[in-house]
């Protein structure tokens, strides 16, 4: 996949028009039309009786009809999209690909097989319209190579291999069309599966177009009903939760971890890669799935006489989530994996090994951790994760020590060198789950989640599936998709403070009855044991688990773009973020469209959502990102007075033409502004003079029929109205948080939208200062500091044939001389 466009002294841009893309497909070769037409005929009669034997089987408000599989040839693309006819309940269920054929099933209503015994006619006769073209779907007929009744096979979607027939029951997943009534549906299969006496789980997923629920059943048992069948579209097998790999016996254990390990290729010891310095309990580097990435000289202690080693399992689970993820997931998968990142450890705790620790010299032992690794190795490119944070969100946002250390050693101020870092932490855990989603707007982000440089990470969760035998009373408390039970959130922080957590990542579920909430395996995440000659396999949730699965992604960013500063992976994780419909199910207003106070309160709760890896490394036609890194001197002193010295223009190489050839068509524009504040804590009122960040930055786009010196004049203006509390006039519509409401802590990301030919004009940024102590303090001497930042910039369209990237890879290329 091409790489996202890294931009350096870009200043001017030239018009380009893309060139014509896309085409006419290749009409299949032509075939005996008599022999092929009488074929097809044959099989549609031979699926007649079908029809008989599901009418039989009906009951009254049953949809009759029957799910039909068409087979195309090998190596020609079956023309599927035309085999569905709406307005005549004939519905494409489901298209899959086997090896070079294609099959596509359609469920066809009772009486409307004739449509396609129709088609065949047109296409022997070789019909035309009036204006002599051809109506005799020859593209669609040629193309068809084989007509037959659905079997349960037509329904395999999944990666996985079909289960080969056994007594074995499986719980397999059943995604249901919705048809007209999806009550009705989910109805007809429910009776339909308890008249086979097999075992429905509780809970249903919804979707636009599906519904998905869980059947435990034996392939044969699936199979010998033609009426169930006909009333699903997709089978897949349903996923094993981390219950089922931690409850298995040791031997069992080891069989999987040696199946991963057959699949796995670790960077070697002296590879110049990534490290991701886990800053807990220790590591044991002893398990089998965690030796070939962390060598003992890279295990360190605050402390030398705790020793590497970690006794409470915290620190190995954490470590087993930074390298490989969820490990339920990739035991279920057949791949080879390359792992492009080490890890390091520090022992930042010696007994206090989970989640919540105390905050007590924490920030004295946080320093001292981070410099453990950089005097030992002080060239290797690193990253820390730190999931352990205090046991209460009482600091409500307000900066204490530790989160202020937290901040100085990401801004490179706190240690010798200025070497700035990129520091993953913990939001921390809910104290309150069973009141949820309530208590997590009560139970504030625990310290130092609150740092303003660091990348909060809080959770979020998909993990919907109970498999304890001794759970059947219970069911999840999140929905799918929703924020975790054990999120903490910045929704009580006054609005000065940042908002709080930056993104979510997946942190497990909780169980309830009705009575009272409970942790179990099979809603967590499958991590190393740190005792791997008793068990290889535990499991890990809340908000320490997402904040290792976020060191994961910024670890392979990190491997993608090494030369790219801390400030930007920080942005392109928070730029890559979306939020699902759950999210905004919980925090936005149905009844209305949502104002910039909504959204706000969206990310005070779950940040900017979810990140996706792929939209943050890698860029395509119509899903592109822009990234300038620079460094601008906010203050200067002038005549015996700090002032405002300068703020940055940057006139992008946009792809203005193809935009506008877009017109009206509906477009997102985002930018995120990434950079580190010094930090300056006090107890002081943080609205005067006395502020904790060194200095601030804003930014703001050109509007359409903007002229350039119009545009700098508005921001002189915007920097003089921005009143104390960072509150400045002139709202330019179509941002989700507008600028009253984005420019809190140091990182602010926010997205526009509208129409593409409004866009076309938007390709003139400013980056501009805001007050800090830098200017205000100027016993401190520091008003001529340099301050570092990363802008990330984002278009996205619908996919209409107008390729954006070759535009601006174009307009680039001109820029600089056409070298590439």
């Amino acid at each position: 996949m091409p790489k996202h466009f890294v931009l350096e002294g870009f200043e001017t841009s030239d018009a380009f028009t893309s060139p014509s893309s896309g085409g006419r497909k290749a009409r299949p070769p032509a075939k005996n039309r008599a022999v092929h037409s009488a074929h097809l005929n044959a099989q549609l009669d031979a699926i007649e009786p079908f029809f008989e034997f599901v009418k039989s089987e009906a009951e009254d408000g049953d949809a009759i009809g029957l799910t039909i599989e068409f087979e195309g040839f090998p190596s020609i693309e079956l023309a599927f999209e035309s085999l569905a006819r709406e307005q005549k309940g004939i519905e494409l269920r489901n298209v899959r690909r086997t090896d070079e054929t294609v099959f596509a099933t359609v469920f066809i209503p009772d009486g409307k097989l004739g449509h396609f015994e129709t088609l065949i006619t047109q296409y022997l006769q070789e019909r035309k319209d009036r204006n002599n073209k051809p109506i005799d779907n020859q593209r669609l007929i040629d193309s068809i190579a084989n007509i037959r009744a659905a079997t349960l096979r037509s329904m395999w979607t999944d990666t996985a291999p079909f289960p080969e027939a056994s007594a074995e029951r499986l719980w397999w997943e059943a995604w249901l069309p919705v048809r007209v009534n999806r009550i009705a549906v989910l109805n007809e299969f429910t009776r339909r599966c308890e008249s086979l006496g097999l075992e429905l789980a509780r809970g249903i997923l919804e979707f636009p177009e599906r519904s998905v629920v869980l059947v435990k059943a034996t392939v044969d048992e699936l199979q010998q009903s033609l009426s169930l069948l006909n009333v699903v579209a997709e089978l897949r097998l349903a996923k094993e939760t981390a219950d089922f790999f931690d409850s298995l016996e040791i031997d069992e254990q080891a069989e999987w971890v040696d199946e991963l390990l057959s699949r796995l290729r670790f960077a070697d010891e002296d590879a110049d890669v990534p490290h991701v310095c886990i800053l807990d309990t220790g590591v044991n580097r002893g398990h089998p799935l965690l030796s070939a990435s962390i060598s003992s000289s890279d295990q360190h202690a605050v402390e030398p006489g705790w020793g590497a080693n970690d006794t409470q399992g915290h620190g190995t689970q954490m470590a087993g989530l930074a390298l490989l993820g969820n490990l339920t997931d990739l035991l279920e998968e057949s791949g080879e994996l390359t792992v492009p990142y080490r890890l390091e450890s520090v022992k930042l705790l010696e007994r206090d090994g989970g989640n919540e620790g105390t905050s007590r010299f924490h920030g004295y032992l946080t320093r001292e951790a981070v410099a453990r690794p950089e005097i030992s190795k002080p060239m290797r490119a690193r990253l820390y994760s730190l999931a352990v944070s205090s046991r209460d969100g009482r600091d409500n946002g307000r900066p204490s020590a530790w989160s202020s250390v937290i901040d100085g050693l990401a801004a490179g101020t706190d240690t010798e060198g200025n070497a700035r870092r990129l520091i993953v932490v913990a939001a921390g855990n809910s104290i309150q789950p069973d009141t949820y989603p309530l208590g997590n707007s009560d139970d504030s982000i625990h310290d130092p989640g609150q740092s303003w440089n660091a990348l909060t990470i809080g959770a979020y969760t998909n993990l919907m599936r109970i498999t304890e035998p001794e759970a059947r009373d219970f069911t999840p408390l999140a929905t799918n998709g929703a924020l975790s039970p054990h999120s903490t959130t910045s929704a009580g922080w006054l609005a000065r403070w940042p908002m709080k957590p930056d993104v979510v990542f997946e942190g497990g579920n909780i169980a309830s009855n009705g009575v009272w909430t409970s942790t179990m395996a099979s809603l967590s995440l499958l991590t190393t044991d740190h005792e791997p000659a008793r068990r290889l396999f535990t499991t890990a949730d809340a908000t320490s688990a997402a904040t290792s699965l976020a060191a994961r992604m910024v670890a392979t960013l990190q491997s993608e773009y090494p030369r790219l500063r801390p400030e930007t992976i920080r942005g392109l994780v928070v730029q890559s973020a979306s939020w699902t419909p759950a999210m905004q199910a919980m925090y936005l207003p149905t009844t209305r469209l949502p104002n910039k106070d909504d959204y706000k309160k969206l990310v005070r709760h779950c940040g900017f959502g979810v990140p996706d890896l792929p939209r943050a490394r890698d860029s395509i036609a119509n899903s592109l990102s822009l990234i300038v890194e620079s460094a601008i001197v906010p203050f200067h002193k002038s005549n015996g007075t700090i002032r405002t010295k300068e703020m940055h223009l940057h006139d992008l190489p946009w792809p203005r033409d193809e935009l506008l050839s877009l017109g009206e068509v509906e477009v997102e524009m985002r930018v995120t502004l990434s950079y580190f504040v010094e930090p300056n804590p006090s107890s002081r009122d943080q609205k005067s003079q006395y502020r904790y960040q060194s200095h601030g930055l804003r930014f703001e786009v050109r509007r359409p029929l903007e002229s350039t010196p119009k545009f700098k004049s508005r921001i002189s203006t915007a920097v003089a109205d921005e009143d104390e509390d960072g509150i400045a006039i002139g709202e330019d519509p179509g941002w989700l948080l507008g600028k009253n409401g984005r420019h809190r802590g140091s990182i602010h990301s926010d997205t526009w939208r509208g129409s593409a030919a409004d866009l076309s004009d938007r390709g003139v940024l400013a980056v501009y200062p805001a007050l800090g102590w830098w200017r205000t303090r100027s016993g401190q001497k520091r008003w001529d500091s340099e301050a570092p930042y990363s802008l990330v910039v984002s278009i996205r369209t619908p996919e209409t044939g107008v390729d954006l990237y070759a535009a601006i890879a174009n307009k680039i290329a001109i820029a600089i001389g056409g070298d590439d």
